[in-house]
């Protein structure tokens, strides 16, 4: 027994260093490809890695411009005065439920988009859609900000004129200071504005598919309907699953630019602040450093997890991301 154990480990040896080898050797051989990645690798090690340091502000009292390692040490004093503070499960509850509606209403529309584009025959109206979808993507949020006030506008706005004109409604309605108004108005924005850019990966996911797929099956009588049931979306389901994975790691991320110009009436402030909102009117703003990266480490950890989860759940299917 002890000689075939002798025996044994030279060729396990010897795979291992051809292994490495071909490892190698792979990397040499696609080195300009190597290259190209090179300059992202640094941007991210650069601007997402050296700054995590910065993490441990969360667990001092920092003062601006002091010696990171000079501050006090507080450990957890500042997790707990925010799960203490009573903008806690506002924050929390507004954050959850703007996420949530994101997702729901957000995730499948450019996957639905990018079926019915698919559908379409004539390429120029095929390419005249694409564009229009497309172009918001584009625009930032100030300019769409702009567009949705004065759309919802009570002086002259096209959504009070076109429901006084419907009969809907006596006198016009000021959208943009009334709570149960703005989550449908902020989730509407999001998925307008995306719809047609995230359509896109979809699109070249259905490009990919065989066509004689499609051929046999309308042989076999079936019909567009079915034939998008039982070819289109398993064929692409593996890229749908990895974009809903990365899509609930972002559960915590409901959102900074649109919140910020879309809920600038104080009277919003109820349903409208987030975690990211709430860091920057409290933390920021009243240069309680501490306290902001705090917070923000806490939604890390809880992206973190909820990726993880998602990545645990995704791998019995055999789509994940590791």
């Amino acid at each position: 027994m002890a000689k075939t154990s002798d025996a044994t480990e030279p060729s396990v040896g010897l795979s291992l260093d051809k292994h490495q080898k071909s490892t190698f050797k792979r990397f040499f051989m696609q080195i300009d490809i190597q290259l190209m990645v090179l300059p992202a690798l640094a941007l991210i090690f650069i601007f997402s890695y050296i700054p995590m340091y910065g993490v441990l502000i969360a667990f001092q009292d920092y003062k601006m411009g002091s010696n990171l390692l000079n501050n006090n040490w507080v450990g957890l004093k500042h997790f707990i005065y925010f799960f203490n503070a009573p903008e806690f499960y506002p924050v929390m509850r507004n954050t959850i439920i703007i996420s949530f509606l994101k997702f729901i209403f957000g995730f499948p529309a450019p996957i639905i988009l990018a079926l019915m584009l698919n559908e379409v025959r004539k390429i120029a109206f095929k390419r005249i859609i694409q564009t229009v979808t497309y172009l918001p993507h584009f625009l930032s949020w100030v300019v769409i900000g702009s567009m949705v006030t004065s759309m919802l506008s009570v002086d002259n706005g096209s959504v009070n004129m076109l429901l006084e004109k419907l009969r809907f409604i006596d006198e016009p309605i000021n959208f943009l200071s009334m709570t149960e108004y703005f989550w449908t108005i902020l989730v509407t924005t999001n998925v307008w504005k995306e719809i047609g850019f995230a359509s896109i990966v979809y699109l070249a996911a259905i490009a990919g598919i065989d066509p004689h797929l499609y051929e046999a099956a309308a042989i076999d009588g079936a019909s567009r309907l079915k034939q998008i049931y039982l070819i289109t979306l398993p064929c692409i389901m593996p890229v749908v699953i990895i974009f809903m994975i990365l899509a609930i790691g972002n559960l915590m991320n409901a959102g900074f630019e649109d919140i910020m110009i879309l809920a600038s009436n104080p009277a919003l402030r109820e349903v409208s602040d987030s975690l990211d909102v709430y860091v920057v009117r409290v933390g920021i703003d009243n240069y309680r450093y501490s306290y902001a990266t705090a917070i923000g480490l806490f939604k890390a950890l809880v992206s973190v997890t909820l990726l993880t989860f998602a990545n645990f759940i995704a791998r019995r299917t055999g789509n994940s991301l590791w």
